[in-house]
């Protein structure tokens, strides 16, 4: 169990993830992102003030992907893990289809927490669908929440729309209307923004509606520069050049050969995922329309990893097939070399050293650029490089002074800075050595972590303070956050509220004395048929202090107090096969049925009067399930019907909760007087039927797991939490 230091949770859900030997360029998913955080968790982990670095990430257990996607754990430094945790099934899916499966790894992650014995002290999203569970998380634990970007769906909109692709297949294709209105929360809500650029608060965070307000920080991140030394050296820490880095370099100019006529002549280098967004079309024909620049230099184009272009994504096929279809268009044969896959963790840095030893120029055409962590790899190793005027490469470019920006959208601008640095001896020069330096200078994770490090920590001391501005909610700071206070205790105990915790007021005010009394180690609810509304009023009125958990609506409905946190887990695990409008319309014609007042009637609840007679319930469900439809039909106190999803009801909820928070079913006691109360009560929990229980209940005396007290309302209650030893 960690007991000093920070302990620091990332989140980077999408794409795959690994300690070693990552995949990039994959797919569209699996770009310098994943490289970044898993680089930016060693790191952090490396901080004298660290404890523990958490990359928490997708479970996938896909045969078409390596088995190291499917370990729930693995650890990469002394203090640094990858987490894995399962969500959306197993199979490996684009992260534009993880949006309604959130909810679940939000829920996973807190049972996972809890089994940790100690909360994080910040939780970091990367890219919009970790931003939205690591806010929910912080928002749980009442802790810091920090967010980086990487792109931003504003951003990326606007250029989408400047192509002339259809709003209605933008939207069809990205999600993107879901993603800028998960932005906007994030960046209203979140504590501190890390971004890697000036550019990038102003051309990004600056498109949205709470983009003024951000809080953001600019640091920019870091490269190992270990791998990534320069050209023309010959020694690495002391140590000659590895006979394997040799080696690569062979397989390397063995394979560009194979594409090229003349392969004496300097290179121009491009290393990126095959995504429309890259812009490597845009490359190609500014080459291909320029007979002078083709005369001075073939043309590498390093565009991910493939085996058979027909069985890749929709997007990645698309730009691959194109790639091929422009090659054949400029009858580019013997200058253009497109290999079909490379190491980015071997061969890369080879790569560019090997450009650069041929004299030649690097460049990103990326029409959307956040940052651009190739080209800071590439000037490490004393590479010129150009790419896009707008963006993360416009800090680069004036921190390293190191090439050239363009418009990558003007063809003839690209082939001019590509000519301009390849035939200016003293330009190219001037270019490597500033790139070598600059990096070295501005670029190191040593100098981005000690900076992020103490960003974290100016957050901590008045981080609940923040957290109540951020929410503009009624916080209650005497008590811990519910995440919090879940996660360290071992008992609960979760009552009905009409008939059973209220009906005798001397026995109610006892009961609270003793459950403040056991807090320490004992969590309570509420399990009720009413809504929240109601169950506030009722509250109210009896003056009882909000508990820690409300189970409302029959079990459709799942709160956190004091604050009134919804879960909204719950509500996504709920909503499964339900069909609220086809089950009114095959209720509609029993005209024994009538609906319940407004305030009865919730998203996930449908509720009518019922006088159960010529066995008017049994011709209701035969109607439901002759038409398909899955949901549980609750009948109690002899009038009231409600109609549920399959997934809800109490005694489902107090099982949810005892699989996100761990409790043992022996430290769980439910308390209830009436029919709605059942499934609860037969659970594999501990049920209490209080002394004034309605006859429906009397079938389950013979239960093995339920007591029957004597004492009535809350005095039963008592009498529960001794003879299970609760209390």
């Amino acid at each position: 169990m960690i007991t000093k230091g920070l302990y620091i949770q990332l989140h980077s859900i999408h794409g795959l993830i690994r300690g070693h030997s990552l995949e990039l360029g994959r797919d569209a998913d699996t770009g310098g992102q994943t490289k970044y955080v898993v680089e930016l968790a060693k790191h952090l982990a490396a901080h004298e003030n660290v404890a523990r670095v958490d990359l928490v990430t997708r479970l996938i257990n896909d045969n078409r992907v390596s088995d190291d996607y499917a370990q729930p754990i693995e650890q990469i430094s002394d203090k640094a893990r990858i987490i894995r945790i399962q969500c959306g099934g197993r199979k490996y899916i684009r992260k534009e289809l993880l949006w309604p499966h959130l909810e679940e790894f939000v829920d996973k992650t807190i049972k996972f927490i809890t089994s940790q014995g100690r909360h994080p002290d910040i939780f970091h999203g990367h890219y919009a669908d970790s931003g939205y569970v690591a806010l929910q998380l912080a928002d749980a634990f009442d802790t810091p929440f920090i967010f980086t970007g990487h792109s931003m769906g504003r951003n990326k909109l606007a250029k989408l729309l400047g192509e002339g692709i259809k709003e209605s297949e933008i939207q069809r294709r990205y999600k993107l209307s879901t993603r800028i209105d998960h932005e906007e929360q994030i960046i209203s809500e979140a504590d501190m923004i890390i971004t890697s650029t000036h550019q990038e608060i102003e051309k990004q965070y600056g498109l949205y509606e709470n983009g003024e307000d951000a809080p953001c920080c600019v640091i920019p991140p870091g490269i190992d520069v270990k791998p990534f030394y320069p050209y023309y050296d010959v020694q690495l820490d002391g140590d000659l050049v590895s006979e394997e880095d040799k080696q690569v370099l062979v397989t390397l100019q063995d394979e560009l050969h194979r594409f090229w006529a003349k392969p004496d002549k300097p290179f121009i280098l491009a290393l990126c995922r095959p995504d429309q967004r890259k812009n490597i079309a845009g490359l190609i024909e500014a080459y291909g329309r320029d007979n002078e620049l083709q005369a001075l230099a073939n043309l590498a184009i390093f565009a991910g990893i493939r085996q058979d272009i027909n069985e890749m994504g929709e997007n990645e096929k698309a730009v691959l097939t194109d790639m091929l279809l422009q090659m054949d268009r400029f009858d580019l044969y013997g200058k253009l070399a497109i290999p079909k896959k490379h190491d980015f963790n071997t061969e890369v840095p080879s790569l560019y050293r090997m450009c650069a030893e041929k004299g030649g120029v690097f460049i990103n055409p990326a029409l959307v650029e956040p940052f651009g962590i190739t080209l800071i790899e590439a000037s490490a190793c004393g590479l010129p490089i150009v790419a896009t005027n707008d963006g993360g490469p416009v800090d680069i470019i004036k921190n390293c002074d190191s090439g050239l920006l363009v418009d990558v959208g003007n063809t003839d601008e690209i082939g001019s800075a590509l000519k301009q640095i390849l035939v200016d001896p003293k330009l190219w020069n001037r270019f490597s050595n500033n790139g070598i330096n600059g990096v070295r200078q501005h670029y190191s994770w040593s100098n981005h972590c000690a900076n992020a490090v103490t960003e974290y920590c100016n957050l901590l001391p008045d981080c609940k303070k923040k957290s109540e501005d951020r929410r503009k909610g009624v916080r209650h700071m005497q008590r811990p956050s519910f995440g919090k206070r879940l996660t360290g205790l071992n008992k609960l105990m979760i009552t009905d509220i009409d008939n059973t915790l209220i009906g005798d007021n001397k026995s109610l005010y006892m009961l609270l004395d003793l459950l403040e009394q056991h807090r320490k180690n004992l969590a309570w609810g509420v399990a009720t048929g009413r809504s929240l509304e109601l169950t506030l009023e009722a509250m109210t009125e009896y003056n009882i202090p909000i508990p820690d958990i409300l189970i409302c609506s029959v079990g459709t409905e799942m709160y956190y107090g004091p604050n009134m946190h919804m879960d909204k887990g719950w509500q996504r695990h709920i909503s499964n096969a339900w069909k609220p409008e086809a089950i009114k319309d095959v209720l509609q014609d029993f005209d024994f049925l009538s609906f319940q007042e407004a305030e009865g009637q919730r998203s996930h609840k449908i509720s009518y009067y019922l006088e159960n007679k010529d066995n008017r319930l049994e011709k209701i469900n035969d109607a439901l399930k002759e038409n398909k439809l899955r949901c549980q039909v609750i009948y109690s106190h002899g009038q009231f019907l409600d109609i549920l999803p399959f997934r809800a009801s109490k005694g489902k909820a107090v099982n949810y909760l005892q699989y996100k928070y761990e409790f043992l079913p022996r430290h769980i006691m439910v308390a209830g007087d009436s029919g709605n109360d059942a499934d609860m009560l037969q659970a594999k929990t501990r049920g209490l039927v209080v002394g004034n229980h309605s006859e429906e209940l009397e079938p389950l005396r013979s239960s093995p797991r339920i007591y029957f007290a004597n004492g009535k309302y809350a005095a039963g209650i008592i009498e529960g939490l001794h003879h299970y030893s609760i209390i």
